[in-house]
């Protein structure tokens, strides 16, 4: 009894010493909300989309912010994908585990149409197929983006089927059921398939003409790979466009991974790589043994048939860099509206607001110019500006928009302070996430290379595009075109300024966007502290011409 008199009063005298597990001054979970409803941009950019897609769009932002759909994004990263090689009786079964999370995530993203909408029959959203898929695809990144590399791989492969339309008209209806079939059938037995990829080999990176992987003809169209991977995503997709050197010259094949008799294709998955980010995907280095495949093009063109593939994976790296921008920032304002220095709301100190306004620029112009892309892929085929865009301004949004990621998501982990640095905080995975865009489906340089590449064979293209950006600059971007020009001369004869000629083109693109798109002084303010020539190397760079609340509060709503 005694002890027990002793506990209570232990209890009470803590108690009074205010130890308690009451929490003040800390911001709610940013959950509940609605990410469409609450993003003013993103409504602008898809008032002329349909009623239903429209119903659509806010079914899937009240989702994403709904408290089971981020635990679904936090446990696919935490429990990440398993490499099992063989089971216990030592077979071979050469199989990645992933968590009930990541199959949920899929199965949401498959049968919104994420893999195929584009490639559906019927008129629905005829002529803004790339721009509905674009907003759907936008605010499923702003919940988690791992899974959406086999997402992405999937619809960007049906691109390159198309060279080999007897492939395209066997594969195609299986993958467009928007139904997400996770067991390990041969793909005439399943509901749905996924398609990946295979270029990248230790030897050769990004030089994938020094691809050693060989293609031998068996006979009827069929040939045996033998070789390896260094980097093959999403390994349990249900085929896969590899590139191997067949007696023509390097070539692209379709190789399924499990075989019509159930039996495996030669697949022999070597380990998972221990990436920094991108936790939820699986990542492997794989060798082939004798796998079947089918030529896929015709022979020795393997990276023109390919190509067609990346372009469209590249338009995607773009939507989901400028989602996780959003989501980021996101937090970043909900924090600084909600938390208490000086008895006052960060939101409310002028420093904050300066720095939290720049990144909004920033993250409005990305999201801008990455929807100006997704309009020109679906008017490429009746606009001869649009087509010259696409071709010639797709390496230069994926190069800015992904490569201002990282910083951006920096900067806005450090507005939360230690609180943004844990991984309880979804900015945590943000920012291991951000990088990913920008190394893969071609680096900074090969993305300024390739614009160098459309500037010496085709430089009309850039004469229908700068003229576009004249257009809907107006008198407020006097001088730019001039910049621009001078910028492609020094380029044409010194491969060393590539990178600066693509970040002025995209910087210029992204300025006119926003211009076209009417949006008044948020348009002025990057206008002037983007191409008007003033140093910058970091956020909070506005000054008091430009009101930073209004900024803040236009792009990032407050929810009452």
């Amino acid at each position: 009894m005694a002890s027990d008199s002793r506990l209570s009063d232990d209890r009470a005298f803590l108690e009074g010493l205010g130890v308690t597990d009451d929490v003040t001054n800390q911001p709610p979970p940013l959950t509940g909300g609605n990410a469409w409803r609450g993003d003013p941009l993103l409504i602008q950019l898809a008032e002329r989309f349909s009623d239903p897609v429209r119903k659509d769009l806010d079914g899937i932002g009240r989702f994403v912010l709904t408290q089971e759909a981020q635990e679904l994004a936090r446990l696919a990263n935490v429990e990440t994908p398993k490499l099992r090689t063989h089971d216990r009786q030592g077979r071979r079964i050469d199989l990645v585990e992933f968590h009930p999370a990541y199959h949920a995530l899929m199965r949401r993203s498959v049968a919104n149409g994420l893999h195929s909408s584009v490639w559906e029959n019927g008129d629905a959203e005829i002529g803004r197929r790339h721009q509905v898929r674009a907003a759907r695809f936008y605010l499923t990144a702003e919940l988690e983006t791992g899974h959406l590399c086999p997402i992405t791989m999937t619809s960007a492969s049906l691109a390159a089927l198309m060279a080999s339309p007897k492939l395209f008209r066997e594969w195609a209806p299986r993958v467009t059921t928007r139904k997400y079939d996770q067991s390990q059938k041969p793909p005439v037995e399943k509901t749905g398939l996924t398609l990946g990829m295979g270029m990248t080999e230790k030897q050769g990176g990004t030089d994938v003409r020094a691809n050693v992987t060989r293609a031998e003809r068996v006979g009827s169209g069929f040939y045996r790979l033998t070789g390896h991977k260094w980097f093959m995503s999403a390994p349990m997709s249900d085929a896969f466009l590899v590139l191997a050197q067949a007696p023509e010259g390097l070539s692209c094949f379709l190789v399924p991974r499990v075989l019509g008799d159930g039996s495996g294709n030669g697949f022999r998955f070597q380990r998972l790589k221990d990436k920094l980010g991108n936790r939820s995907n699986a990542s492997s280095e794989v060798e082939f043994v004798n796998a079947i495949g089918e030529m896929v093009g015709e022979p020795g063109a393997g990276v023109k048939t390919i190509m067609d593939m990346v372009t469209l994976t590249r338009l995607d790296c773009a939507v989901a860099s400028s989602a996780i921008m959003r989501a980021g920032l996101a937090e970043a304002i909900h924090h600084a509206r909600h938390r208490q220095v000086f008895g006052t709301n960060l939101i409310e100190q002028p420093l904050m607001q300066r720095v939290l306004a720049d990144m909004a620029l920033d993250v409005a112009a990305a999201t801008a110019l990455s929807f100006r892309l997704a309009r020109s892929f679906d008017e490429a085929a009746s606009d001869r500006g649009e087509a010259a865009f696409a071709r010639a301004m797709t390496p230069v949004v994926k190069y800015w928009v992904c490569k201002i990621a990282p910083p951006l998501l920096y900067e806005a982990m450090e507005c939360l302070g230690g609180n943004g640095y844990v991984e309880e905080a979804p900015l945590a995975r943000y920012y291991r996430e951000a990088p990913v865009n920008a190394i893969w489906e071609g680096s900074g340089n090969v993305m300024a290379l390739d614009v160098l590449r459309v500037l010496g064979r085709a430089p009309g293209l850039f004469d229908e595009v700068l003229g576009g950006i004249d257009r809907d600059l107006g008198a407020g971007g006097r001088g730019t075109i001039g910049v621009l020009k001078a910028a492609m001369q020094v380029a044409s004869t010194d491969q060393g300024s590539a990178r600066l000629l693509t970040e002025q083109l995209a910087l210029s693109a992204a300025a006119a966007e926003l211009r076209r798109l009417g949006a008044g002084r948020i348009a002025d303010a990057f206008v002037e502290t983007r191409l008007a020539g003033q140093w910058r190397n970091t956020y909070g760079m506005l000054d008091s011409r430009h009101d930073a609340r209004m900024i803040i509060d236009t792009l990032y709503p407050p929810v009452n």
